[in-house]
């Protein structure tokens, strides 16, 4: 496996290291640990199950109701788990993207109002996705146009809405991908500033260099490797990965 530049880190998976989750697994002794993909391979061993934002409800759904579950990294994400699945027993990591959490609240709100006949995709990592679903419940944006969507979900609802204007709440890459599954919808950013400096690293000359120069190679320790295998071919015999983080 090759990595286009090994300088490429993730801020998400950086917000909890191996350590702090056998610490927190020693807190909650004999709890399920559910881990988002963006994630090491050396947390994704000491995990039971992963998800993506696509799945995280269903994986959740799965386990027994009277286990506690240890949802990690991401807080927002895990309280989206939490308000839709209702389970008290699921305590939530207190990490983030610092991409998705910069988008706040009031841009969401302020935008929503600037464009009152535009639907809404919000990717459940944002900050402001507990403000999306607020400002549905006040009556200041219609429920029906508030949707939180994983990126493939996004990519889905791109192809069956009938609005002609969406805002978009997750990093800005992921408008190039919906304004060519639909052209004919105007694709918006909620906060344009949301660009990941580490995904702008992941460009087509680095991939060339390291495939013509079988540079920065990934090397997983075996026994990682067969730990995190487990948590991942869980989360697959569960079902619905989806089509995006």
């Amino acid at each position: 496996m090759l990595i286009p530049d090994q300088r490429a880190g993730c801020s998400l998976a950086d917000s909890i290291t191996p350590d702090e989750l056998r610490a927190w697994k020693d807190e909650h002794p004999g709890a399920v640990v559910v881990s988002y993909v963006n994630t090491t391979a050396a947390v994704k061993a000491l995990t039971d199950i992963c998800c993506t934002s696509s799945n995280a409800v269903d994986v959740v759904a799965s386990i027994d109701p009277d286990r506690e579950v240890l949802f990690c990294p991401d807080q927002f994400l895990g309280a989206h788990v939490r308000r839709v699945t209702g389970r008290k027993n699921l305590h939530v990591w207190a990490g983030e993207c610092h991409i998705h959490a910069g988008i706040n609240g009031d841009e969401l709100a302020d935008q929503a109002r600037a464009h009152p006949d535009a639907e809404l995709f919000v990717h459940p990592e944002c900050g402001c996705a507990t403000s999306a679903l607020y400002l549905a419940g006040e009556g200041a944006f219609p429920a029906e146009r508030v949707k939180i969507l994983s990126t493939g979900g996004m990519l889905e609802a791109a192809h069956t809405t009938r609005a002609r204007q969406v805002l978009v709440a997750t990093e800005v890459g992921m408008l190039h991908q919906l304004r060519r599954a639909a052209p004919e919808v105007d694709f918006r950013a909620v906060n344009d500033r949301a660009s990941c400096k580490y995904m702008k690293m992941i460009t087509p000359a680095a991939l060339l260099r390291c495939l013509v120069e079988g540079a920065d190679e990934v090397h997983v320790d075996p026994g990682i490797a067969a730990s995190g295998r487990r948590s991942v071919q869980r989360m697959i015999e569960i079902g619905h990965p989806g089509g995006g983080e």
